[in-house]
């Protein structure tokens, strides 16, 4: 087994949660979210789709795993806790309208002691339902169960000296998934074609480490649909004329890096021409003034009076942490950059900078990610920052 992390960070990422937890009365914390699962275990495969749980015991120095039987090896083989510790169970749990997994693991619980304790739980979170916790407090009718969603996610925020290399790692792949969707862009292309490009080459990597998948599949609206920021693609060809508007993410070892640009079939119309400009001058200024210190709410005020300035307004906020995660989404669901957020910057945070604006009919995203370093902030990526124009006599985009 060769974990991705030393076993002393584990350590300190497990001590560290139960810092949390006893700042909050938790004395039994019940994670489901895959990114937190792996976080803290190093627990990696596509099994959230069924009912899992890594349970953190505040006065116990080992998790405990409690999957899917036909699971249960994925844990043994991925994870730093001893095999006695990864418990299973059978499949009759597994999409039954008699049984639930939440039974099997409230009696569990119940058998070693923990049946009558402070018990956390990530109640607002994509892998844990409604009737999870009905199940889990008749099982535990003694129990006092508390809400825990964002415990791990907020440990997860300061990144260790590995997750920024992965993270960099993350970011190469993305650069070179954004040249080849960028080249593969010209009248007549398939939108699907460049999709599978961009695709290829986020699995491929480079020639020294290999690539993953993301939590988000690339998105690629087109023409008017520029002003639909969260659309995928389709079969329909690109037409001189028409924008596109690319957001994909580099991801290793869990670690993603999102990237957005917009490319122009051909010379870009004129309210993109207007627009672009803005756009690059308000990145510039957010990033200058992204240092250890500056609050999220002071970073989107930098913003907002630059385009302000120019006649603009921006309602979505303008980023948010980023790192490791699983579908649906390649945030961390803490920090967001926007209005009034109070979350101090500090070293190794590491955030997507999308300060796109979309309109009725059109929009443009040209987006970073970057971390917060001793003195000021640097970015991941190295792909042109700059609105992106196609034709028949032009490369722009292309990185050496």
């Amino acid at each position: 087994m060769v974990l991705p992390f030393d076993i002393l960070e584990y350590h300190q990422r497990l001590q560290e949660t139960k810092k949390s937890m006893e700042a909050k009365g938790i004395e039994v914390l019940l994670i489901s979210n895959p990114a937190n699962m792996n976080y803290l275990s190093g627990y990696d495969a596509w099994s959230f789709y069924v009912h899992q749980m890594l349970v953190i015991i505040i006065d116990e120095p080992q998790p405990l795993w409690i999957g899917r039987y036909q699971d249960a090896n994925g844990a043994r083989v991925t994870t730093w806790i001893y095999d006695e510790n990864v418990i299973a169970y059978p499949d009759y749990y597994v999409h039954s309208e008699v049984y639930h997994p939440m039974d099997f693991i409230s009696e569990i619980l119940t058998q070693i002691g923990h049946g009558n304790r402070r018990v956390g739980v990530e109640m607002d979170q994509y892998y844990f339902t409604g009737m999870a916790l009905e199940r889990l407090k008749k099982g535990m009718p003694d129990a006092v169960f508390q809400d825990a969603t964002l415990l791990v996610n907020r440990v997860r925020m300061i990144k260790s000296d590995q997750e920024i290399e992965y993270m960099k790692k993350a970011a190469k792949i993305a650069d070179l998934a954004m040249q080849k969707g960028v080249e593969s862009i010209s009248p007549g292309v398939r939108e699907c074609d460049t999709a599978a490009e961009i695709y290829y080459q986020m699995v491929k990597g480079t020639p020294e480490f290999g690539g993953e998948y993301p939590a988000i599949v690339p998105l690629l609206p087109t023409g008017d649909r520029t002003s639909i920021p969260h659309l995928t693609w389709s079969d329909r060809p690109f037409v001189e004329g028409n924008a596109v508007i690319i957001e994909l993410a580099g991801c290793y070892k869990r670690y993603h890096v999102p990237l957005a640009r917009t490319v122009t079939v051909g010379q870009p119309n004129e309210k993109l021409q207007v627009v672009a400009p803005v756009v690059l001058e308000g990145i510039q200024e957010v990033l200058y003034a992204a240092k250890p210190g500056v609050t999220c709410g002071e970073l989107e005020e930098v913003w907002r009076k630059t385009i302000k300035k120019h006649g603009f307004e921006k309602e979505a906020r303008l980023g948010y942490s980023v790192g490791l995660n699983y579908p649906p989404d390649w945030g961390e669901h803490t920090a967001s950059i926007r209005k009034g957020d109070p979350t101090v910057l500090k070293p190794n945070m590491t955030f997507h900078l999308i300060p796109a604006l979309w309109f009725d009919t059109d929009g443009i995203e040209i987006s970073e990610t970057f971390r917060i370093t001793e003195e000021g902030s640097e970015r991941f990526t190295t792909y042109p920052q700059e609105l992106i124009i196609r034709d028949h006599m032009d490369l722009s985009g292309q990185i050496s």
